[in-house]
């Protein structure tokens, strides 16, 4: 299964980066980052419908898509990872996730996305998010294989 984050803005910030990769790094998943940027002038609404056009642009044709949003499921990890291991039973070849810029996804994601994702309540950074799902798909592959990482 191949995973394909597509997320708005570029994560050039060093400190966030290095954890992103240090998860991506230790995944068996391939894991590709797209990142889009919207760079016009828009409108709220505007702004929003461009970034899911070039979302939609970075995600493979046949993707299985996981939206990131707060009013999405809230999973435990063992739910999270048992959902992965039923797409990679499954046959899924690739799963996207879609992270949205500082004013969120367009509407058409919650209706569409196979599973629509929160990480909680609370709002956080769209570029720590990327760390914060990262570790989560880390998480996930440990619990798949059973590796001491993840103890609760």
């Amino acid at each position: 299964m191949r995973i394909t984050i597509a997320a708005v803005g570029r994560l050039r910030d060093a400190v966030l980066r290095a954890p992103y990769d240090d998860y991506v790094g230790r995944l068996a998943w391939p894991v590709a980052l797209k990142e889009v940027e919207e760079k016009r002038k828009l409108s709220g609404p505007e702004r929003m419908a461009s970034e899911s056009r070039l979302l939609a642009e970075a995600l493979p044709p046949k993707a299985v898509v996981v939206a990131l949003d707060p009013r999405g499921k809230t999973l435990t990890s063992e739910d999270f990872a048992a959902q992965l291991g039923r797409w990679q039973d499954d046959g899924v070849a690739d799963l996207g996730f879609v992270i949205g810029g500082a004013d969120g996804l367009a509407p058409e994601w919650r209706r569409s996305a196979r599973l629509v994702l929160s990480l909680g309540a609370m709002t956080w950074p769209h570029m720590l998010v990327r760390v914060m799902l990262a570790e989560q798909l880390f998480r996930a592959q440990s619990i798949l294989n059973g590796h001491p990482y993840h103890r609760a």
